[in-house]
């Protein structure tokens, strides 16, 4: 299976300012050395504790550190395999990336936050249409509405505001905003840990009916191996912005060989309570 992207060596830092002039005091290495593929149709699980730099990761595949962060250090590089050749996603800048950006989209977060309250569902939606596509107005209001459909709600909340939605309901509009492009690649960075339990299943499903429809290779970001084991065919274990792990998710889920792999594994729920959980081993370095 052929990849449709690379990150080979990625490193990324964030400088630390201090003292009265402000001066740079040091630096944050939030990614360090990180590479992998990502395969067409594959879902690769990326998984790691807060802080592990898996989120920045996919910051950097979309590129948009330099626009959150203007001192960020970007080194290394991601190879997007466009069908008009391979592009290096790395260095380019704003207007640059502006041609590839349809084909990689993001699924954030928090629902609550990322849409915007003073927009309809519709205008959302239909937002990246407007900066992406040249198509009418018509034939973007048919788009919204279909995909809607596609996502399991109604065309008839496209006038609706985000507040009127649970947190499932607006992920599942954050979804469609991420589809709108037909994108090739779509990076979910924790789409479910926002959510109730009983929610969560659901949007993992319709992501893994979206992902055999469109066709979509998705990283999906997530600190719960549970999760990931589920929608990933291999799964990347990050720990201190390095991968010290990454194989077949069964393989992983079934016989962890890092450490902190198994830290991971430990720490998941087991439905049976009389089964003894085992311990997490403790770090040695607190």
């Amino acid at each position: 299976m052929p990849p449709i992207l690379e990150v080979k060596n990625l490193h990324v830092r964030f400088p630390v300012f201090g003292g009265l002039l402000l001066r740079k005091q040091g630096e944050v290495h939030a990614v360090d050395d990180v590479s992998f593929a990502l395969n067409k149709g594959e879902t690769l699980g990326l998984v790691g504790e807060s802080g592990s730099g898996k989120t920045t990761v996919g910051r950097a595949i979309i590129n948009i550190l330099r626009a959150m962060s203007y001192d960020v250090e970007i080194a290394g590089d991601i190879l997007y395999h466009h069908p008009s050749g391979i592009v290096n996603l790395a260095p380019l800048g704003k207007r640059a990336m502006r041609p590839y950006r349809s084909d990689i989209q993001m699924i954030f977060q928090d629902p609550y936050s990322s849409l915007n309250p003073r927009m309809s569902v519709g205008q959302i939606v239909e937002e990246p249409l407007k900066i992406h596509t040249n198509q009418t107005p018509r034939e973007r209001r048919d788009r919204v509405g279909w995909l809607m459909q596609k996502v399991g709600l109604s065309p008839l909340y496209i006038h609706r505001y985000p507040h009127e939605f649970s947190g499932g309901q607006r992920q599942r509009i954050g979804i469609a905003r991420a589809l709108a492009t037909n994108p090739k690649i779509v990076i979910a960075d924790e789409p479910v840990s926002a959510l109730d339990v009983s929610i969560q299943a659901q949007v993992v499903n319709l992501m893994q009916d979206l992902q055999q429809e469109f066709n979509l290779s998705y990283i999906f970001i997530a600190h719960d191996l549970s999760v990931v084991r589920h929608i990933s065919n291999r799964i990347a274990v990050m720990f201190k912005g390095k991968i010290v792990e990454i194989g077949e998710a069964e393989s992983i889920y079934q016989n962890p060989q890092h450490e902190y792999s198994r830290t991971l594994l430990a720490a998941v729920p087991r439905p049976d309570p009389s089964r003894r959980r085992a311990r997490a081993p403790r770090d040695q370095s607190l």
